[in-house]
């Protein structure tokens, strides 16, 4: 791994430690990630609850962004954070770890869909259209044409062991297509 992106990797983890104790102490408004550093570009991962597969999407793209040495770092929202019982799906977790890919290359604690998050983004995807189509379209219909949407099911329709290698693939397609434009 070239020495920018073992750089870049530390620095995301150096900061998502230190931001954990402050998360957690501001549940109700927690700070959110600041942007990338210059020349790194960012991907969105939209779901539900920023609780399973929007942060699954996150860390899968992270790791593997580093490892092929992508100037590119994915974070991730939820349209609907309140709907999640913690800040992590236990699912997500296990997920990570059969894989051998840090839990930290995810935010500590889910968070709300902003404009903000949207102008930043170079890529913005929503993990299933079906579920944020309508939300999208009430809260940001400026963003409607700016947003990808993957068809990738919510635990109520797939179990974990479906869903999650699904998406995982979906992350190596495009990882595979920003390789090619790169």
């Amino acid at each position: 791994m070239g020495e920018n992106m073992e750089a870049l990797r530390e620095a995301l983890l150096r900061l998502w430690d230190q931001g954990k104790s402050r998360w957690k102490r501001q549940a109700d408004h927690p700070e959110p990630l600041p942007p990338a550093p210059e020349g790194v570009k960012e991907v969105l991962f939209i779901c539900t609850g920023n609780y399973y597969r929007s942060r699954f999407a996150e860390a899968i793209f992270n790791h593997h962004a580093i490892e092929a040495e992508l100037p590119w770092r994915a974070f991730s929202r939820g349209v609907a954070v309140h709907l999640a019982p913690s800040d992590l799906s236990p699912y997500t977790r296990a997920a990570l770890e059969a894989r051998g890919i840090d839990s930290r290359l995810t935010a500590p604690t889910r968070l709300r869909l902003e404009e903000e998050d949207l102008q930043r983004a170079v890529r913005r995807i929503a993990l299933k259209q079906a579920e944020h189509e309508a939300y999208v379209k009430k809260h940001f219909s400026a963003w409607q044409s700016e947003i990808e949407y993957w068809h990738i099911h919510d635990i109520d329709v797939a179990p974990p062991d479906e869903a999650l290698p699904q998406l995982e693939q979906a992350v190596l397609r495009l990882i595979r297509e920003i390789q090619r434009t790169e």
